[in-house]
């Protein structure tokens, strides 16, 4: 039977959140906070249901719209190289290694962007991704996501749909998933062997 781990991104390869510092290299804060303002009503609204998804949607809408994707995929290696650099944790990134090791696919699955979690992947060998995407039209962001934001229930689907697209499904392989917060539960409940990855992981190999 097939082995696949899927990991989630920030907190659980990395050590920190990697969204907000690829937004700011395309905006200050301040400027970020001035374009806020016409859309007041719907912050309050999403920050009072928590709805990331939400403030998802609405910071892709203010940072990417109308932005040429070659400026994008230019600061997602940059910031990638960063990432990989020294913000990745040892211990995932060992298990991480070992999964590759043993010949077990992996993919990555984030909320993260995927202009930067891609070049991320490549650096650390034969990893999958399914990530948030941005859509684009002509060389140019709309705004808006390609799909929905790849968190909670939708890491799920985009996983099946990683699956089916190299002849696999659920039923038929053993899945690990690394996760470390709530956007993760759907992931690791799906799993036949979960890690949450709150606490560093143990240095040596799984046992099972």
């Amino acid at each position: 039977m097939s082995v696949v781990a899927a990991f989630d991104f920030d907190a659980t390869l990395t050590d920190r959140d990697t969204v907000v510092p690829f937004l700011r290299r395309f905006t200050t804060i301040p400027r970020f906070a001035t374009s806020l303002v016409p859309h007041a009503f719907s912050l309050v609204a999403v920050a009072a249901r928590r709805d990331r998804d939400g403030l998802r949607e609405l910071a892709t809408r203010l940072v990417f719209t109308d932005r040429p994707v070659t400026d994008v995929e230019r600061e997602a290696v940059a910031h990638a190289a960063a990432i990989a650099g020294s913000w990745l944790r040892p211990d995932t990134t060992a298990r991480l290694n070992w999964h590759t090791e043993q010949g077990h696919r992996v993919v990555i699955v984030s909320a993260s962007y995927e202009q930067y979690v891609r070049v991320v992947a490549e650096r650390l060998g034969d990893v999958g991704v399914a990530a948030t995407r941005l859509d684009v039209v002509d060389g140019r962001c709309t705004g808006d996501l390609l799909g929905a934001n790849c968190r909670g229930p939708e890491k799920v689907r985009r996983l099946d749909a990683w699956l089916r697209e190299r002849g696999l499904d659920r039923a038929g392989i053993t899945l690990y998933a690394y996760g470390d917060s709530s956007g993760d539960r759907e992931l690791l409940a799906a799993a036949d062997h979960p890690h949450w990855v709150n606490e560093p992981l143990a240095s040596v190999a799984p046992t099972h």
